[in-house]
């Protein structure tokens, strides 16, 4: 298998489809393996893993029903804490943001913004809101991943720290366009979610003024 990112939590491999599954069929998957933490009591540690594959791979099928494009999920292995996944074809939003034009950058994070909402909506929190966690294929969908950090949730606090973690995200990335990209988000996740979003964004507003975000994978 060949290693394409090596995370905190787990690493993502790439590999043949066939290969993996052990079925007829072309092209790629994604494979990604939650390792072990050393520094955790290893019943503990295996207790977490699991746990946080199984969310994670379940949360990925919800958004998925919930018309948040995500990767197809083909096998959960709980025995190797492994998810094995579609390979979505396509350049992180990250890589393209600041090389469209204004116009495009609007509805690139318009339609982003709407998929937050129904994130959001359907009772789901993404954890880890970054323009490197999304997808932009060349058909224009936009595909959501690395629900790692994820939760079910219908909290304003946690619908307002996937908010803050984005714009933060903007500010820190793509800073020169953060104000255009971030007014967008809102616009779409506004008219996604309607006039409740009013609240989340007060809260985001809050949550930035606290100062330092303490986020789930460092508290775990």
């Amino acid at each position: 298998m060949a290693l394409i990112k090596k995370g905190a939590e787990a690493n993502l491999y790439l590999e043949d489809f066939a290969r993996t599954l052990h079925i007829p069929g072309q092209g790629k998957v994604v494979v990604k393996h939650r390792i072990r933490k050393r520094y955790r009591i290893p019943e503990i540690d295996e207790q977490l893993r699991s746990s946080r594959t199984a969310l994670e791979s379940k949360l990925l099928s919800d958004a998925r029903r919930a018309g948040v494009p995500t990767p197809v999920i083909y096998e959960v292995d709980l025995s190797n804490m492994r998810i094995v996944m579609e390979f979505v074809e396509g350049r992180q939003v990250k890589q393209v943001l600041e090389k469209i034009g204004p116009n495009a950058v609007e509805k690139l994070c318009e339609t982003i913004g709407r998929q937050v909402a129904r994130l959001h909506s359907s009772g789901i929190v993404h954890g880890d809101l970054t323009t490197s966690n999304m997808i932009l294929r060349k058909d224009g969908k936009v595909y959501f991943v690395d629900f790692g950090l994820g939760e079910h949730s219908r909290s304003t606090e946690d619908r307002g720290v996937d908010l803050h973690l984005l714009k933060r995200a903007l500010q820190s990335i793509h800073f020169r366009i953060t104000d255009r990209a971030y007014r967008a988000v809102l616009s779409g996740y506004r008219k996604e979610f309607g006039k409740e979003a009013e609240e989340v964004f007060m809260r985001a507003d809050e949550i930035g003024r606290r100062g330092r975000y303490v986020s789930r994978e460092e508290r775990a």
